[in-house]
């Protein structure tokens, strides 16, 4: 499995418009972070998390040019609001693409983009064509993928639910404030963990510094991996501050399973 980490920031993205803080000036291209976004490619299959706003510029970088399927986390507008971009790979690919998340995600997106989710006919693509797909409201539940299974399982994020997803050994958490036992449950044994942290201090919707050290030490993964972040962090100063096998996430990183 290969992993790519295509965005590491918080919703503004950093650097932030307008902000002259010491990180959104910083020169350490580690510290420009476009807003969150994974890319796994496994048993043949290359499966997006979220289209974000910044996916044009995402897709390009990383020479990305096939999307199987689109799991998405939940619907805030730094998560999917790239869903145009999606065109291309269905351009490229001449057929719909299956966009997987919760009831609320998908009827959030069927009402904002309902030409997105429009059956096309004709077999012309010159918008995107998204084929919704509502997973079942369980604590955790399974999605089949080609020839890869995918655990899905509940994440809080204040006033709504976010999904977070596992496939083998890596999993994903963005966007949350509080996991319930069972998503600690499903996060048993995993290798790798890309998991939310906001900033230092303790915010409203996002988990922060502290508490996703305390996550990781009770998941114990070989790796993880600290992304969904604004500016207050620097990378290098947070890099070496972090315990042994936790490090900041950055656009481009590559993780391999």
């Amino acid at each position: 499995m290969k992993v790519t980490i295509l965005g590491s920031g918080n919703s503004t993205g950093v650097p932030s418009i307008g902000c002259k803080c010491e990180v959104c000036q910083s020169t350490n291209p580690k510290n420009k972070r476009s807003r969150v976004s994974a890319f796994i490619e496994e048993r043949g299959c290359n499966i997006l998390i979220d289209s974000s706003p910044d996916l044009r510029e995402q897709a390009l970088k990383n020479n990305i040019t096939r999307v199987d399927a689109l799991l998405y986390t939940h619907a805030h507008a730094d998560h999917a609001n790239g869903i145009d971009d999606m065109r291309s790979f269905n351009y490229l690919s001449n057929k719909s693409i299956p966009a997987y998340g919760n009831a609320h995600t998908i009827n959030t997106l069927c009402a904002r983009f309902s030409y997105i989710f429009t059956p096309k006919t004709g077999g012309f693509f010159y918008g995107a064509s998204l084929n919704g797909q509502i997973v079942p409201e369980t604590p955790v539940g399974k999605i089949e993928i080609a020839d890869n299974t995918v655990t899905y399982f509940q994440q809080n994020h204040a006033k709504i639910n976010t999904l977070g997803y596992r496939i083998g050994g890596f999993a994903y958490s963005t966007d949350v404030k509080a996991l319930p036992e069972e998503s600690f449950e499903a996060l048993r044994g995993v290798e790798v963990w890309v998991v939310d942290c906001l900033r230092r201090a303790e915010t409203f919707s996002h988990s922060h510094l502290a508490q996703s050290l305390q996550w990781i030490a009770r998941v114990q993964p070989r790796l993880a991996i600290l992304t969904h972040m604004d500016h207050d962090f620097d990378y290098d100063r947070l890099s070496n501050k972090l315990p042994a096998g936790v490090v900041p996430a950055y656009d481009g990183m590559i993780v391999e399973l």
